[in-house]
């Protein structure tokens, strides 16, 4: 069960005591504070774990402090849809809004080679009027001789680079847990002119103890890919330990699934499951075509694949989109063969405007038959 605390509840006076005394004298019940600080407000949420079947929503919902109560009904206990769970499914950052209303592109290079090229990737979403981008530092391959990234070295100038051209947030995956440092470190030395969204890759996604030290931090929102092959409540779940130590801003990211049924694709396109990852839980959706098709290969209607997956996952209502782009792809140190050109941009954008203006026309839709 979940008690949502009115705002600005006061955690030092008398009826947060009164509150705080009553939940721990229940039997076989542990209890969890969370706290979220917005811009305006601070919300207070407490986690009830163990024997809570026997309480009453009403006897809950009426003692000191305490707006509303929510059974959970889901087994994401804290990231989950339950019944009459009115918790936002959106969060704010850096100026930025990411919910399962919203929809935002994050284009960018899938590895940091040279200035030269961030520079040019960022000019042109610049002007595009994109304030978002995906730039890796940190990069783990499968093959250990391949190239692993700059790591902390590029961090400094790809972030004054995104000062320069008003970029407001960066998804940048890390590895380990001492990449939230070099980055907090390389923001505070450029005079934080940027966001980041730390990103847990594929690879990473049962890495627990990782899931569990990201989540423990509060400062970063996190973009957490599917594990290529596992099933979708297990990378579910991962989200979960995320959110079970303190970090709510999570987005899911579709990403492909790591079968030879989707040859000749990289991975098998898995963007089916956006409104079922947006039914189960209040995270936003994110859909990866680049990883999931890993080439540039163009249908007969002169249409790329890439642009053909992304707007599959587009209309069935992703709230985010990763892309890769580069100025150079031959010379891309991973993933050239997939990376769109920086033309190719303002026909990417307005293809997925496109999707989702029909995305929009089918919700309308669907409402008026409802």
């Amino acid at each position: 069960m979940i008690l949502i605390l009115e705002p600005d509840t006061d955690r030092n006076g008398e009826e947060f005591a009164a509150l705080m005394a009553h939940l721990n004298n229940l039997a076989n019940v542990q209890v969890r504070l969370h706290e979220e600080v917005g811009t305006q407000q601070v919300l207070t949420e407490v986690y009830l774990v163990g024997d809570t079947a026997s309480l009453s929503l009403d006897d809950m919902s009426s003692l000191p402090c305490v707006e509303r109560a929510v059974r959970v009904s889901e087994e994401y206990r804290i990231l989950g849809r339950h019944k009459d769970d009115q918790r936002p499914t959106h969060f704010d950052y850096n100026g930025v809004r990411f919910g399962q209303d919203t929809l935002n592109v994050f284009a960018g290079l899938c590895a940091v080679d040279t200035p030269e090229h961030v520079e040019q990737m960022m000019r042109a979403l610049q002007e595009q009027g994109q304030t978002c981008t995906r730039m890796g530092a940190y990069k783990p391959r499968t093959n250990p001789y391949s190239f692993q990234g700059h790591g902390k070295d590029c961090l400094p100038w790809v972030f004054e680079l995104a000062g320069k051209y008003g970029i407001k947030v960066i998804a940048m995956e890390i590895t380990h847990e001492s990449h939230i440092d070099e980055i907090t470190e390389a923001l505070h030395q450029t005079g934080d002119p940027t966001g980041v969204m730390l990103q847990i890759g594929t690879r990473n996604t049962q890495n627990f103890e990782l899931l569990k030290f990201v989540g423990r931090q509060r400062r970063f929102p996190v973009l957490l890919k599917r594990g290529f092959g596992i099933t979708l409540e297990e990378s579910l779940n991962a989200a979960e330990y995320l959110a079970s130590e303190g970090t709510r801003h999570v987005i899911f990211a579709l990403r492909g699934m790591k079968t030879n049924m989707g040859d000749p694709h990289r991975n098998f396109v898995d963007f089916a499951q956006v409104p079922v990852v947006k039914r189960l839980t209040r995270m936003p959706v994110c859909v990866d075509p680049s990883h999931s098709v890993g080439s540039r290969d163009r249908a007969p209607d002169g249409i790329l694949d890439v642009s053909h997956v992304t707007a599959q996952g587009v209309i069935s209502g992703a709230n985010m989109v990763l892309v890769d782009f580069h100025p150079d792809p031959p010379t891309a140190l991973v993933d050239g063969p997939q990376a769109l050109l920086l033309k190719e941009l303002p026909y990417f954008l307005e293809d997925v405007q496109i999707a989702r203006e029909a995305y929009l026309k089918r919700c309308k839709l669907s409402q008026q038959y409802d």
